[in-house]
């Protein structure tokens, strides 16, 4: 495991873009930290964002995971490039001539995956730790340790989301037609979900909630309207917002089954392939 991902890492280390991308994205993430500095003064009108809960202990970590997923993104387009670029560089060719196999050259794309996943989770746990012990009401040990398990699903959510990436990567060749072919398919979801709406309105989420982009969707749901300010103007203006915002296993283990799907996809793809 460790030699195959050593050599990923060389290639990382020896490409520029990547590199740039790379940074940028833990950039992203550290400015959630700047949410904190939103304040609005006009007049009577005073208000901080920091200041409204949502650095406090435990819902920091649902909303800074939520957050933190929607720079994925930069992470994809290093995933597809590092794939893209095996062709381009003609490197797949050269590793499979020095002795790796396609199942190896596979798992260390795979490993690749799970570390970027890996250090993204971290990061992003101790930036919540940081911003929650400056700015929550309840620093308590077992408020702290509640909810934990969002950052289990942010890793799984980015594991299934680069996985997906790298299929693409695979099918394509091109970086920009496996970015290009993950945004088709987003629309493609959303187009059944339309239609799951117009034709079958009570069985929509039991229909979308096998779809790969809608599942790793639903692994964490938008956290806003768990905020009491926002439940307090909901019940004014006579609209229920509660829902379950809670880590579902059965989206977990969806997830966990395209990842499986989309790795053992791209492997039976580059071993019919002929290079």
């Amino acid at each position: 495991m460790l030699r195959l991902l050593n050599i990923e890492i060389h290639k990382l280390k020896h490409n520029r873009a990547s590199k740039v991308l790379i940074f940028i994205y833990f950039i992203l993430l550290t400015s959630i930290a700047l949410i904190a500095a939103i304040k609005f003064d006009i007049g009577p009108i005073q208000f901080h964002l920091a200041e409204q809960g949502i650095f406090n202990f435990p819902y920091i970590w649902h909303f800074n995971t939520y957050m933190a997923s929607i720079f994925k993104f930069f992470l994809l387009l290093v995933i597809v490039s590092m794939m893209a670029n095996e062709y381009s560089n003609k490197t797949l060719k050269q590793n499979l001539i020095d002795g790796l196999s396609k199942k190896e050259f596979i798992l260390s794309k795979f490993y690749t995956v799970i570390l970027l996943a890996f250090i993204s989770t971290i990061f992003v746990f101790f930036v919540s730790i940081v911003l929650g012990y400056i700015y929550s009401d309840f620093t308590e040990f077992s408020i702290v340790a509640t909810d934990l398990e969002y950052l289990i699903a942010f890793f799984v959510k980015l594991v299934g989301f680069f996985s997906f990436g790298l299929f693409l990567g695979i099918l394509v060749k091109r970086s920009a037609f496996a970015v290009g072919a993950m945004l088709v398919w987003a629309m493609f979801e959303g187009f059944v979900k339309g239609m799951s709406y117009w034709k079958l309105k009570d069985h929509v989420d039991e229909i979308m909630q096998f779809f790969p982009l809608e599942a790793m969707a639903n692994l964490i749901k938008e956290p806003f309207t768990r905020l009491s300010a926002v439940k307090t103007v909901a019940k004014q203006v006579g609209e229920d917002l509660s829902k379950d915002f809670s880590v579902q296993p059965l989206t977990i283990l969806i997830v966990l089954s395209w990842t499986t799907i989309f790795i053992y996809s791209s492997y039976v793809l580059l071993k019919k392939r002929d290079l």
